[in-house]
């Protein structure tokens, strides 16, 4: 009768699968949120646009003119931040990354562990079953009488 393989190891190997799994999650929301301020940063630039061209749709007076060019100021300085937060969430989406990549390295590690045991438990059994199987051969074995 062989021995079942137990991984002596397994908790751990399945905790750093959790984290493995929080790693990727923190990835895929950390994406989120920069593909949606990319869409954003576009918005703002198109508005930009479309307000440096409706200064030529029609002689301005002088108050709407001071009052296009604070409007103006004011999309540049929101364009500009949220520039600045694009910048800061393309980098934490690297580093999620990485420490996901980092995670599943780990986890990986240890299920090559496993692995290695498990075939080295297998042969072990394997050549334990074979000794009992000799050894009940040769007791078994009479030898005729000449």
């Amino acid at each position: 009768m062989t021995r079942p393989f137990t991984f002596a190891l397994q908790r751990v190997l399945d905790y750093r699968g959790q984290l493995e799994e929080q790693a990727k999650m923190a990835l895929a929301k950390a994406q989120h949120a920069y593909t949606k301020q990319v869409e954003l940063v576009q918005e703002m630039r198109d508005a930009l646009e479309r307000h440096e061209e409706s200064l030529y749709d029609n002689e301005p007076s002088p108050q709407e003119m001071w009052l296009w060019r604070n409007y103006k100021a004011r999309l540049v300085q929101e364009l500009q931040e949220a520039d600045r937060r694009l910048l800061e969430l393309a980098q934490m989406v690297n580093r999620c990354r990485r420490e996901a990549v980092f995670r599943s390295k780990d986890r990986k590690l240890l299920e090559k562990l496993k692995t290695k045991q498990k075939i080295r438990h297998d042969e072990e059994e394997e050549l334990r079953e074979q000794k009992e199987f000799d050894e009940a051969a040769t007791l078994r074995y009479r030898p005729q009488d000449l």
